[in-house]
């Protein structure tokens, strides 16, 4: 069991960036073991495909909130939300591979979708098709509404199933 009050989330700043670009870089661990390169020529693919990535969800969610996971005062992961829109938007989150499957992130997610209902909005996100985080986004109720690319469009209303 997750203790709540050693989590918290506070804005990321310049500081936390060196932390977010390793961050990405486990989260595509599986795909990196699959191809023949050198530590090098993944690195240097992973710093690039971060860069592109943080170029995006800077260009397109201008506004959002850009928050570090932190368990007792150290960085742990990250989590991304969008709440200018008709609809609040999960941009993006994820866990150090020690916290993934700890509860952490379904904590937050349902957090996110009580502050979403409380203010009478849907929470919209898009999760690649391979990402086992899509899993937990059905349990919580979230369902497909298209695809993009690799990725599902999913949305949770409030009212819906958790």
């Amino acid at each position: 069991m997750i203790d709540r009050a050693s989590i918290t989330c506070r804005t990321m700043t310049d500081d936390d960036v060196s932390f977010i670009r390793d961050l990405y870089a486990t989260t595509r661990d599986v795909e990196m073991q699959q191809v023949p390169w050198s530590d090098a020529e993944k690195r240097q693919f992973l710093d690039s495909q971060f860069e592109a990535q943080k170029h995006h969800y800077d260009r397109f969610y201008a506004d959002a909130e850009f928050l570090i996971i932190e368990k007792d005062g150290q960085p742990i992961g990250r989590i991304y939300i969008d709440k200018g829109s008709a609809d609040w938007c999960l941009i993006d989150i994820a866990l150090m591979p020690e916290w993934r499957g700890s509860g952490i992130g379904t904590m937050l997610v349902r957090e996110l979708m009580d502050g979403a209902a409380a203010e009478g909005k849907a929470v919209t996100l898009f999760v690649e098709y391979f990402n086992p985080a899509k899993h937990l986004y059905d349990r919580l109720g979230f369902q497909p509404t298209g695809t993009n690319g690799v990725y599902y469009e999913m949305i949770w209303r409030p009212g819906a199933a958790t």
